[in-house]
């Protein structure tokens, strides 16, 4: 799979899994659903129930920038559908009231309706992807391609 097809395959998945690691190492994988931006992927805390908004993601990112983010397709039934696309990058939070803040609140609020109503009161966290890559189980696997 090219950088090209797996930022397009990711770009059109709904939700994905956010890996991140403290300064120890110790990793944590939690779901999200994001929006991309050129390279740039961002997720934001919303008002889903939590414990705190001081969440391990966000602490982490501050101990340790360094995260994946993986998105995938799996059918029970034809195994050559699968895939999985993946961007490894440098995660941050977004500054509050920062235009790139609002411009991360509009992209989730376009992608998601739940937003609508009740967008995201924040943080907001980036990912500056710097490598897209992935894997087809075959090359007929089916999802977007670079073409589409």
């Amino acid at each position: 799979m090219t950088p090209h097809q797996a930022r397009a395959l990711f770009q059109a998945a709904r939700v994905a899994r956010l890996a991140t690691a403290d300064g120890a190492g110790r990793p944590h994988v939690v779901p999200i659903v994001f929006a991309v931006d050129e390279d740039v992927i961002y997720t934001a805390v919303d008002h889903k129930p939590k414990r705190s908004r001081a969440l391990r993601r966000l602490a982490n990112v501050a101990e340790n920038p360094a995260v994946a983010v993986l998105v995938d397709q799996y059918d029970d039934q034809d195994w050559d559908r699968l895939w999985w696309a993946r961007a490894d990058g440098t995660g941050r939070v977004v500054s509050t009231g920062s235009d790139e803040e609002q411009r991360a609140i509009e992209r989730l609020r376009d992608r998601y309706a739940a937003y609508l109503e009740r967008p995201p009161a924040g943080p907001v966290l980036a990912v500056d992807v710097r490598r897209w890559s992935g894997w087809f189980a075959t090359s007929a696997s089916a999802g977007p391609r670079a073409s589409d």
